[in-house]
């Protein structure tokens, strides 16, 4: 068997064996089969698709293509959550303390940013100290310990994902439903949840631009999550302007904080509760995904949630005078606010466009080498349906290089469009999909 023959059977449509697909997976992870090659192979997978057969071995070979975890001698039930990627999505930095707040375990391994969506582990590395490469036995500990822990994919669990993940980034491939698919639901399998919650994002500034394409991924993910035995939904949530204001990693950080002290943006703190609520409801904590919401406003209010992200940032050697004052976080040297030209209602915030604009800043990453800047990003102070009246803070670019800020300035004013009739807020989510 030749990695040459595979990629050339799916460039002409083929459907590949379950032996291809593990041929190759293994090939791939042992440094047997190259980058390119691989990255070739992806392409394929791109423009020609898989079936549900393939999509699935597929997974299961990136599973099992390294160690896996065990949950169930440590907690009775490990839930998860995961989301496509988005602009200003810090969803997990608040629902997943809000959860195990509420009596729940979770265990997550997030990943880094994707081209102009965000990365959970850059934005949690805003914080000195924090580490994101626990290994297997401290993972279990830390979950058994404490309920909570956030780090980073392990290279002993599905190393085949590891490696063409961030293949995928710089191959112009992130947006193929099968690689998507099998990355996400390879670590959930390899990592031991037993119920997860996906958040399949869609629109301008999601991998996913229309509900057709979102309903389609979940569904994919959700068949694997039945024929692995997890209990798996999908939430199909927007994604056509950012997720809360702030765009950027420690500015993401400070927003978690202040929507963990009853505070922050109103449409993120709907979208974090709505998210544990059916975390709590898939975990058997509640009843349904609205008794459910009712449980984590309640961890919310009283504190409980504010406590564990504080207990999790300590155990993985975070230094939490930074989260207990924010302002000690990293700071860009330069921060320009632009102001509305004239008055009227918004009718489109441009996620993707803010979202390039912040990576050019230095948020994310153009290429797999590129270094994080921790401190630049952008607040967007207003949402689709705001009325603006001129001269009101539009938006703030926070930078450390004066050509970027003011590239940033004109990258960002090209993403708002107006109206001088109302416009209708957008939803937060446009449904669920399950087994």
């Amino acid at each position: 068997m030749r990695a040459v023959d595979i990629i050339i059977k799916k460039r002409d449509r083929g459907e590949l064996s379950k032996e291809e697909i593990e041929y190759f997976v293994w090939g791939f992870t042992s440094g047997e089969i190259t980058e390119y090659q691989a990255a070739a192979w992806a392409m394929a997978v791109l423009l020609n698709g898989m079936t549900m057969r393939e999509i699935t071995d597929l997974t299961l070979a990136m599973a099992h293509s390294g160690e896996t975890i065990d949950l169930s001698g440590v907690v009775a039930l490990a839930v998860d959550k995961h989301s496509t990627g988005g602009v200003g999505d810090k969803t997990t930095l608040v629902a997943e303390p809000i959860v195990a707040a509420c009596g729940l375990p979770v265990g997550k391994m997030s990943g880094r940013g994707l081209g102009f969506s965000g990365g959970t582990l850059d934005k949690m590395e805003s914080i000195p100290g924090y580490r994101t490469n626990l290994s297997t036995q401290e993972f279990i500990a830390q979950l058994r310990k404490i309920g909570l822990v956030l780090t980073g994919q392990s290279a002993d669990l599905a190393p085949a994902d590891g490696k063409l993940y961030s293949l995928r980034d710089v191959t112009g491939t992130v947006q193929s439903i099968p690689l998507i698919a099998s990355s996400v639901m390879s670590k959930k399998i390899a990592a031991g949840a037993q119920a997860i919650v996906l958040d399949v994002k869609l629109g301008l500034g999601a991998f996913m631009t229309d509900l057709q394409q979102a309903r389609q991924l979940s569904e994919t993910m959700v068949m694997i999550g039945k024929l692995a035995g997890l209990q798996t939904i999908c939430l199909l949530s927007d994604m056509n302007q950012p997720l809360g204001c702030a765009v950027g990693n420690a500015l993401e950080v400070i927003e978690a904080i202040d929507t963990l002290h009853g505070k922050g943006p109103a449409d993120f703190r709907e979208h974090c509760l709505t998210v544990a609520g059916h975390m709590l409801a898939l975990g058997g904590k509640a009843d349904s995904a609205q008794s459910g919401k009712e449980l984590a406003l309640a961890a919310l209010q009283d504190g409980r949630a504010w406590e564990l992200f504080r207990q999790l940032v300590q155990a993985q050697n975070g230094d939490v005078s930074f989260i207990d004052q924010p302002d000690k976080l990293p700071k860009a040297n330069l921060v320009k606010t632009v102001r509305a030209a004239h008055s009227g209602c918004l009718s489109q915030v441009h996620a993707r466009l803010i979202g390039e604009a912040s990576v050019k800043l230095g948020a994310g990453r153009s290429r797999k080498s590129d270094p994080i800047d921790h401190a630049v990003g952008l607040v967007i102070h207003h949402k689709v349906g705001d009325f603006i009246s001129a001269g009101e803070p539009l938006f703030t670019v926070h930078a450390n290089d004066a050509v970027r800020l003011e590239e940033a300035v004109q990258a960002v004013q090209a993403a708002f469009q107006w109206s001088d009739e109302r416009v209708p807020a957008l939803p937060l989510f446009y449904g669920v999909v399950s087994a």
